[in-house]
């Protein structure tokens, strides 16, 4: 079996992870993992920020979508992994208010509130 072209303890991503303690090696390990698995940052940041803060992060760092993650620095890593850290969880699906006990909606039958179905008689 052929080893991937980069791994999480190759180049810029090692000289970050050194820098952390053991704990926040392993979810920095995580990270890594996921974002170096995709061939662009935009995609990647979707994955695994929240909302649109992978794009506010790629603005703030002066870098493109479509840039790849190797091409990133210690710095940006250890960046990047603060506000990985600091964004909270990706919402699971659905909106968050209006689901039940068993994780379907309550009301409305998936239409827009107040609106059901026509009658069949229509």
């Amino acid at each position: 079996m052929s080893r991937p072209e980069h791994s999480p303890a190759d180049g810029a991503s090692a000289d970050a992870r050194a820098a952390l303690s053991d704990d926040d090696a392993v979810r920095f390990d995580r990270l890594t993992s996921a974002v170096l698995a995709s061939s662009a940052l935009g995609p990647a940041l979707r994955a695994v920020l929240p909302g649109p803060a992978g794009f506010r992060w790629l603005h703030t760092e002066g870098l493109a979508p479509t840039a790849r993650p190797a091409a990133l620095t210690a710095d940006q890593w250890l960046s990047l992994f603060r506000v990985w850290t600091t964004s909270g969880h990706v919402p699971s699906g659905g909106a968050p208010g209006g689901r039940g006990k068993a994780g379907r909606p309550t009301k409305g039958h998936g239409h827009a509130p107040g609106a059901q179905a026509a009658p069949r008689w229509f």
